[in-house]
């Protein structure tokens, strides 16, 4: 009896395992053959440029076109943004099919999107701003600055927070909140104040959003005043960034996308659909700007060309953290880093993405060495930016651009 039992009940588990892989792949098989294809032919991509590129770029532009079109058309993505500066100048920006699928309004450069966690290369500098101004230190608690921050377990410095090693949880993606309006940065430390950190500081990298409404917060108060003004007034303005703004739900933006989200398993190729509408006000410079491809761009070229810090401010912002144990993290201070293959030689590259914010994906991409600034940005999640980034830098680097410093 105890035997027959067994078999059943082994019989019934497989038939449950069974049924359940096929429900899932009938999904899949669902979803793929259901999915629209945004674009069926890539030539038929529209787009939108401000103006024809000066001759010498017109090459790299052509060939720059037609990878963004097949990625596009391949990732099927709504809409999709592209700048490029060389040497100071931004040589080429143009939009790529549609802002807003409802009514077919196209792409143009002045279209916002959603920066994401790009925005943490932003909020970098603010720190670097106020480093010279010897108002913030990097190896102070953070507490110093954000005494509405309970002590945890460990102690936790501005350095740690900004290189995502303190061991702050990060955000819930698509789940969180987004209703909620923070009229001060230290308002939106509701969401994670009270967790303990998740692991003791630098044992181990872990990107943190949270992190970074942290900084955002100490740049608040050593500033002294509301943190998207200090930005505005000390970043955006001198660096004629005028498309940047908070992204304020209550706040009527024009040229703004609309944003989507893949239907399913997180892939846009399974086609888009709305994403959540929210203020995010609450991230500050975790995530909480509107952008276009043409003001990163300007913001990446002062970077490199030392327009708004100091050699050795950048230095520190974009050298490698290391752990306790002595391996490097591969990011800075708010900066990706990397070394890539550009026109048949490794070169640096310091950057940062921002594809898990809901309703857009975005890279930024520099190569100080050559000279040379790359952004990209779309109305959906989890694109890959970066991969199309990296392919558009490739036609201008073989124009033997010029190195911005040595």
């Amino acid at each position: 009896m105890a035997t027959k039992r067994l078999q059943t009940w082994l019989a019934l588990i497989v038939l449950a395992v069974g049924g359940l892989l096929l429900a899932i792949l009938g999904l899949f098989a669902y979803v793929s053959f259901t999915a629209t294809p945004l674009y069926p032919n890539a030539k038929d991509v529209p787009s939108v440029s401000n103006a024809a590129p000066a001759q010498r770029w017109a090459g790299a532009v052509k060939e720059a076109q037609g990878l963004v079109r097949g990625g596009l058309t391949e990732q099927n993505l709504p809409g999709l943004s592209i700048a490029v500066g060389v040497n100071g100048d931004v040589v080429w920006a143009e939009g790529f099919g549609w802002a807003n699928l409802e009514n077919l309004g196209r792409v143009t450069p002045d279209t916002r999107f959603r920066v994401g966690g790009a925005a943490m290369a932003l909020t970098s500098t603010a720190v670097g701003l106020l480093l010279e101004q010897d108002r913030l230190k990097l190896d102070d608690e953070i507490q110093t600055y954000v005494p509405a921050y309970p002590k945890k377990q460990w102690p936790v410095t501005l350095r740690q927070l900004m290189g995502h090693v303190a061991g702050v949880r990060s955000d819930e993606g698509d789940e969180e909140p987004l209703s909620t309006r923070c009229e001060r940065t230290v308002d939106g430390l509701k969401r994670f104040a009270e967790t303990p950190l998740r692991f003791e500081p630098r044992t181990e990298y872990r990107y943190s959003t949270y992190g970074w409404i942290l900084v955002s917060a100490a740049i608040e108060a050593a500033a002294k005043e509301p943190f998207f003004g200090f930005m505005r007034t000390q970043i955006f303005e001198p660096l004629d960034m005028d498309d940047t703004k908070p992204d304020v739900e209550t706040d009527p933006i024009p040229e703004r996308a609309t944003f989507y989200y893949p239907r399913f398993a997180s892939d846009p190729r399974y086609g888009p659909e709305l994403a959540r509408e929210g203020d995010y006000s609450c991230f500050a410079g975790a995530g909480g700007f509107l952008s276009t491809p043409s003001d990163l761009v300007r913001f990446g070229m002062a970077i490199n060309n030392e327009k708004l810090l100091q050699p050795a401010t950048i230095k520190v912002l974009q050298t490698s953290q290391r752990l306790a144990s002595g391996g490097e993290t591969g990011y800075g201070l708010g900066w990706d880093l990397e070394t890539v293959s550009l026109a048949g030689a490794q070169t640096r590259m310091v950057g940062h993405d921002g594809e898990y914010f809901i309703g857009g994906s975005t890279s930024l991409m520099t190569f100080p060495d050559r000279g040379l600034v790359v952004a990209v940005m779309t109305n959906t999640s989890f694109a890959d930016v970066a991969a199309m980034a990296l392919k558009i830098a490739e036609p201008f680097a073989d124009q033997e651009t010029r190195p911005a410093r040595k």
